[in-house]
This record gives C-alpha cells, structure tokens and sequence, in this order.
C-alpha cells in the first residue's frame, strides 16, 4: 500500500548529537553508551580503573552484559536501540493517519493483544471485555487492560482525525486528509459497539493520566536532561518547553496513583512480573504490523506506556531515591524511551 511506506532521513539531514557526536560540549563529560546521562568529572575513579585493569577482557565483557541484563529487567518493552538495520525517522514527515491498512491481517493484530495478554477469568471469543465485568478483576489486572484499551483508542482516534478522503488526483498528489466523523462513529457509538464505544474513550483519558502521572515522577530526571542534538537554539528550545510541561504536570491534583498496586505480598510480585511479560509481549506482537507507518506509531505509543509502567513501577523514580552521581546508574532512560513518551502523551 502507497500510503505504508515510511519516509527515512537522510544521513545529512541527521543531527549530530543523535549520531554520538558530543565533541561540542565543553561543560559536561557524557556516558557514550547513553548520552542523555551527564558525568560529572569528580566521578572518576583513578583506583577504581586502575583494578579494573586487572580484569579480563572477557569478564569485563561478562560485566557489561550483567548489567545490560539487569538493567532490561526494569523494561516493559523489548527495546532495539542497537539494531543495525534501523534508520531515523522524522515524526513530522510521517505523520499517524489512516493509511488503509485494514482486514484480517490487522484485527489479528488486535486479536491476539486482547486475547494472548489480558488477564481474564473465563473463556471468551470476545477479545473485548465488557466494562462490566471488569470488576471481577484484581487492580492490576484491570489497570492492564484499561490500559491496552486507551492505547487502542488513541490509535483509533487519530486514525479517524487523520482519514483519507480521497487519494490523489493532480490537485491532491498526495491524497487528500482530514476528519471522518462517520468513522469515529462508527468506532465508538453506543449502538455500533454494544455500549462499550464510551468506555474505550474513557480508556484513552485513563492512559493519559497515567502517562501524566510518569512524567510527573520522572520530572527530576527529566529536568536534568540536555536534550543534546548539536543545534545549541533547538536544544534550549527544547529544554525551556519541557520545563515548562512538567511544570504544568505538577500543577495537575489528580494523576493516576499507582501506589495501591503490586503491595503486599510474594504474589504481588509475581502478578508484576506478570503484567510485565504481557506488555513485552504486546510491543513484540507490534512488530507484527503489515504497514510500515502503522508499526512505526504503534510501536512509538507502545514504548511511551511502556516507559511510563517502567518510570511508576521500577522503583527508581519513587520519592525515596535520589538523584545523585552515585545513583545516575538508577535513573537511567534511553533516548528512545524519553522521545516515545513525550510523543505518546502528545498523541
């Protein structure tokens, strides 16, 4: 499908501080594995690296993939950051919209996220659940679906804002785009979807404060990001919006309160690491989209949660933990992550 495709960068079109090039920056020593994490220069260890000689190559290497493991352990996605196949992509030239991509290849999609990864307690066709029954289900298990359910809707929404209403003719070379009322009618209306339509909607709302409520825990690290590109006027652009988004996210009274779920118990820790697997199974199933565009949006909202279940439920953003130079290492958010959540709360 024409609509599918996916408009990569150019390689001179890619700003360099995405490229791992930080030879500009005079003030702050980076983490070249992550440069959104600043090093203050008093944190080296001249003794430290001096045993650290003493090891092998191949422990050391043992050491690195320790970590790396510990650290995924904290993910709700499967991240791909080091894939090499991978290109950058500018959102803004590929913009969500409908693009035709539909049929059994695409409710199979959805089919298998409902039902291979909600939490359910009887056997159903319906990869839906009835807003009614949800309380037959624990917190946490209706947070996961509320939750798939908002991710759905917010994709169905866009969808619709961005429809196509006519492919493209000379005056139109690219198609013409805009709002289809009768199709978002059709996906939520009372009577075109057994009554659940609205609740869907009140789904999308549910993931929006929650993704609210993330970046509100986060506000701390993220105000000690640099955001470096290489364009020394966008990235104190960028700096001076994000303060001021989280300043107004901190002025918000009601986010999502996650402190109620997964207290207690053994088997509280076990329906986390539960929910985690699920919703690493969800961005996986991601990869799965026939069209190109749709698996690139889909893929870009499924991280932003992810990265917000990550930010409420690791532990390293709690109140108690510290933003330290000894303590850097619990902080720690890749780029992608940032950029997906950013973007999806924006969605």
């Amino acid at each position: 499908m024409r609509y599918c495709h996916v408009e990569a960068c150019e390689d001179k079109d890619i700003p360099v501080g995405l490229k791992g090039d930080f030879s500009h920056l005079s003030t702050h020593n980076y983490n070249t594995e992550n440069p959104y994490i600043t090093q203050n220069c008093n944190d080296h260890n001249v003794e430290l690296s001096y045993l650290n000689t003493t090891i092998s190559a191949k422990v050391q290497e043992d050491i690195v993939l320790w970590s790396a493991y510990d650290d995924a352990q904290d993910n709700f996605c499967v991240l791909e950051d080091n894939d090499s196949e991978s290109e950058y992509v500018d959102l803004l030239l590929n913009p969500e919209r409908y693009t035709g991509y539909k049929g059994k290849s695409a409710h199979r999609i959805w089919h298998s996220i409902y039902m291979e990864n909600c939490f359910r307690r009887t056997k159903t066709d319906n990869p839906y659940i009835q807003s009614s029954k949800l309380d037959n289900l624990c917190l946490e298990e209706r947070v996961f679906y509320r939750a798939i359910s908002g991710l759905h809707a917010s994709i169905n929404v866009h969808l619709c804002a961005q429809f196509l209403l006519s492919d493209s003719t000379l005056t139109e070379p690219n198609g013409k785009w805009g709002h289809n009322l009768y199709e978002f009618q059709k996906r939520f209306s009372k009577e075109t979807t057994k009554g659940e339509g609205p609740h869907w909607l009140r789904n999308l709302y549910f993931v929006y404060l929650l993704e609210l409520r993330a970046l509100n825990k986060a506000a701390n690290y993220l105000e000690r990001e640099e955001f470096y590109t290489g364009n020394e006027t966008e990235d104190w652009d960028t700096q001076l919006a994000v303060k001021d988004l989280l300043s107004v996210v901190r002025n918000f009274p009601d986010h999502f309160n996650e402190s109620s779920m997964f207290a207690g118990n053994e088997q509280a820790e076990k329906l986390k690491y539960e929910f985690k697997q699920h919703f690493r199974n969800v961005s996986k199933i991601m990869d799965c989209v026939g069209c190109d565009k749709c698996k690139l949006w889909g893929k870009l909202q499924t991280q932003g949660l992810g990265t917000a279940l990550k930010i409420l439920f690791s532990g390293k953003f709690d109140e108690h933990s510290e933003l330290t130079p000894s303590s850097k290492k619990q902080f720690q958010l890749q780029r992608s992550e940032i950029v997906s959540l950013v973007n999806s709360i924006g969605r």
